[in-house]
């Protein structure tokens, strides 16, 4: 028996959609060759990541065997595929391949981290190939929700595996190249060892629609539409947001894209070939003089985020421009979950402007880009894999993709992050573990989950904050009183009398009888103030602050 084996370890992206990156290797046990498999990010929210820009998985392990590391290859143009490339390019420091639009996306990732755009390397379509150390990479066009998606075709001394990426099985999909049975049967012919499969929509039962379908019901919308329109849809839709400007030219509307995001998406899709043509739009500063009721907008902002433009025009204004009543705002999107709370606020807020929101909830302004359960085991058919091992979706996701797959007679495993499993015999089975988690993007700086900023940031975000100042002279006396500082916390507690001067009050009567080793031990000093101020807070307010204690001492 070969004691070099074929591994899969994904470390993002699998128990949770998101940051996506999943490493294959082949080689001795613990000398294998690696290749990632894309490299992308998650949002943060203000409720579990506050202040923090954007979240990353842990790479640690795969930067401590960087010396293994071959290549690195993007399925696809989405953040949570491509998004941490520039991030993460000089931990790593090998090339990165991909197809023309997902590599011009790239390049801007490795541009706004100044990382070398030249090691984003452009690589055609099946059947060209590229080498990386003992593997053989072909990009296999699929549909999806962004141009340009692929399948991976990654050939091994231990067989074939075809990692499907981000898929849907539709043959119209508008922008992009349609699903070809007949090309991913030809792949296939002669033995799949592993699909590793999408399971986001898993639970979805009946057959995927194609991105063609909502043309017709989007042009009915916006020709009817007495005022000014306002769309949102994901930047990375090009197809939907061409869909979308179609629909708005036919009705005599001129087009603006309103967002970075979106200006940049359509921008590389004309420069890449990958749209041949885009209705003209005109600029913010002309829009503004346009009669309403031959404007349409297309702006960013489809899940809520606070800084996109779909939120500053629920605030009020972006860039000049206002909604008024009997405008109306679509959402041409499906909400992520996780995101209901940000887009239900920016809803109400329309709302409450006398705006007509139309959202997706009939299924009517938007398809997925995921493949559902039908389509799943339609893909199972046409490769005929050995085994399935079901990746991009939460546990519960991969658990019921996994029984799928075995009721219909195929090896399965959940793996989530973390697992790294043996692909090189029958069947697959775990090889061990490594550590994995999440790191945040906090300003201009990368920090571990663990690090306890965010948590502390947290902590004072449900509590408040007490800063507790006192100075000592040479001889450990108290020179004056303590005297606080408070964020985020009551005025006035329960004694009716304000809540500085009742701390203040209490952390001086303790210095004035603190023992001489307690005032004379910086430790033991913080330690007791911290408990009187914290013990004082909750019997005046009911809530125990963050403290910070400063001591000075004179020397």
């Amino acid at each position: 028996m070969s004691s070099e084996k074929l591994i899969y370890l994904p470390l993002g992206g699998a128990g949770e959609i998101g940051m996506n990156a999943y490493v294959y290797g082949y080689g001795k046990e613990g000398e294998e060759r690696l290749i990632l498999v894309d490299l992308g990010v998650t949002f943060s929210d203000m409720e579990t990541s506050p202040g923090v820009d954007l979240i990353f998985p842990d790479m640690t392990w795969l930067v401590e065997n960087k010396d293994r590391l071959e290549a690195v290859f993007i399925t696809h143009g989405h953040e949570d595929h491509v998004g941490a490339v520039g991030h993460f390019w000089e931990d790593l420091g090998v090339p990165v391949y991909a197809r023309v639009f997902t590599a011009a996306l790239a390049r801007h990732k490795m541009k706004d981290r100044g990382a070398p755009e030249a090691e984003v390397i452009t690589v055609g379509a099946w059947p060209d190939m590229t080498k990386a150390g003992p593997f053989n990479v072909g990009f296999l066009p699929v549909s999806h929700s962004i141009p340009e998606s692929a399948a991976l075709v990654i050939d091994s001394p231990a067989g074939r595996v075809i990692h499907s990426g981000d898929f849907k099985l539709d043959e119209t999909p508008v922008v992009g190249e349609p699903f070809d049975k007949e090309l991913w049967k030809e792949v296939s012919k002669d033995g799949v060892k592993a699909l590793v499969c999408d399971s986001t929509n898993v639970f979805s039962l009946h057959p995927g629609r194609s991105e063609a379908s909502v043309g017709r019901e989007i042009d009915a919308l916006v020709s009817e539409a007495p005022h000014m329109v306002v769309a949102t849809t994901f930047a990375s839709n090009v197809a939907r947001v061409k869909t979308l400007a179609e629909a708005g030219e036919r009705a005599g509307r001129s087009i603006c894209l309103m967002g970075r995001a979106m200006r940049r998406m359509i921008e590389t899709a004309v420069e890449t070939g990958v749209l041949d043509s885009f209705p003209k739009v005109v600029s913010i500063e002309d829009a503004r003089a346009i009669p309403r009721q031959d404007l349409m907008l297309l702006v960013t902002g489809s899940q809520g985020e606070r800084r996109a433009a779909s939120a500053q025009l629920a605030r009020g204004k972006y860039n000049g421009m206002t909604l008024k009543e009997g405008d109306m705002f679509l959402f041409s999107s499906k909400t992520i979950p996780g995101n209901e709370r940000g887009v239900i606020r920016i809803m109400n807020q329309f709302s409450e402007m006398g705006v007509e929101v139309v959202d997706d909830h009939e299924g009517r302004y938007h398809v997925s880009g995921h493949a559902n359960r039908p389509d799943l085991e339609a893909l199972q058919d046409i490769v005929n894999p050995q085994m399935v091992i079901p990746n991009h979706g939460e546990h519960r996701h991969l658990r019921q993709h996994a029984k799928i797959s075995e009721a219909r007679g195929r090896q399965s495993i959940v793996a989530v992050n973390g697992t790294m499993v043996d692909l090189s015999g029958n069947a697959p089975k775990v090889a061990g573990f490594v550590e994995t988690g999440r790191t945040y993007l906090d300003g201009a700086v990368k920090i571990g989950a663990l690090d306890g900023v965010v948590r502390d940031r947290i902590r004072m975000a449900l509590n408040g904050h007490l800063v507790v100042n006192v100075i000592l002279d040479e001889d450990d006396e108290p020179l004056g009183e303590a005297w606080c500082e408070i964020k985020g916390l009551p005025e006035q507690g329960r004694s009716f009398a304000p809540l500085l001067d009742v701390l203040e009050e209490d952390l001086t009567q303790f210095l004035g009888r603190a023992a001489d080793k307690t005032l004379a031990n910086d430790d033991k000093l913080e330690e007791e103030l911290r408990r009187i101020a914290r013990n004082t807070c909750n019997d005046e307010i009911g809530r125990k602050p963050e403290v910070t204690v400063i001591v000075s001492r004179l020397s």
